[in-house]
């Protein structure tokens, strides 16, 4: 049976790689939708989308992601963030729908020193972490089933993301400094859309909060290395920083490695190495420039 899905912020990296993935498969009718074609900021337009047009899923790749200016675009942030899923999960509910968000490590502080699972308490140092966090909240009180995934340093070959600035300035300059005392997990969204459609294919949908990213640990700084190792950049030197070297209107979390048993145990799933999700990508980043 064809599942009726609704996929926000379709523009965006994950957006992109749901279309490229569910677009031409026939177990799915999607409908893929940006601000142009839905503001979900809009609760009456949201609610009257979903009515008309009833779903089995939203899918919410929809968020206000960039860190630093969220600082200064406090409300703005918190409507993206927080006002629109919860509009969507009143709306999802009433249409008897279930819903898939997308969330962050930023909801944790990062003073931690082995991976976070998802029963830690969240302690967000910024206005995305928060504003993320009270989206999950809104959205777990509204349409509790649902599934939560919190993902980490995403990237891809579409939009603004850190494999694509490093490859600009590692054409353009000599040097390089990058923050080397932040740890995470690079994950390409590419993986994370992989493991969205697990979950609407999967036998038994099971409601919670799950961390996904791809395997594996590294720094900003290894990342930054690792990106002009496998494009081939041999003239810019990356050099390691810390991080009150390098100031930022956000405080960042300085470890925010996700713990995924919980994602993998509960839909069978397995997950590739950063490293090799980030082969893949500048590969194609290579052939399409």
């Amino acid at each position: 049976m064809t599942k009726k899905i609704l996929i926000t912020g379709a523009n965006g990296q994950l957006g992109h790689e749901m279309r490229n993935l569910l677009a031409d498969d026939s177990r799915f009718e999607c409908r893929f939708t940006d601000v142009a074609e839905l503001d979900i900021c809009d609760a009456q337009a949201v609610s009257r989308a979903l009515a008309e047009t009833p779903v089995d899923y939203v899918v919410n790749c929809a968020a206000y992601t960039q860190v630093d200016k969220a600082e200064e675009n406090v409300e703005l942030c918190r409507r993206i963030n927080a006002e629109a899923v919860g509009n969507l999960a009143r709306a999802a509910a009433a249409c008897g729908a279930r819903m898939i968000h997308i969330s962050t490590d930023y909801v944790f502080d990062g003073h931690g020193y082995r991976p976070y699972t998802e029963t830690m308490q969240p302690h967000p140092q910024s206005v995305y972490g928060s504003t993320k966090l009270e989206g999950e909240e809104l959205l777990t009180r509204y349409c509790p089933q649902s599934v939560i995934l919190r993902t980490a340093w995403l990237y891809s070959p579409y939009g603004n993301n850190f494999v694509k600035t490093m490859l600009r300035l590692g054409h353009e300059r000599e040097e390089l400094t990058v923050v080397a005392d932040q740890i995470g997990t690079p994950t390409c969204a590419a993986d994370l859309a992989l493991v969205v459609r697990a979950v609407l294919l999967a036998d038994r949908f099971v409601p919670g909060i799950y961390h996904v990213s791809d395997e594996g640990a590294c720094s900003w700084y290894d990342f930054a290395v690792a990106i002009h190792r496998l494009a081939g950049i041999t003239t810019c030197r990356v050099k390691p920083i810390r991080s009150d070297e390098y100031p930022s209107r956000a405080r960042r979390p300085f470890y925010s490695v996700l713990d995924k048993s919980k994602i993998k145990q509960t839909y069978g799933l397995t997950l590739p190495h950063w490293y090799e999700s980030l082969s893949h990508c500048i590969n194609l980043l290579q052939e399409t420039h």
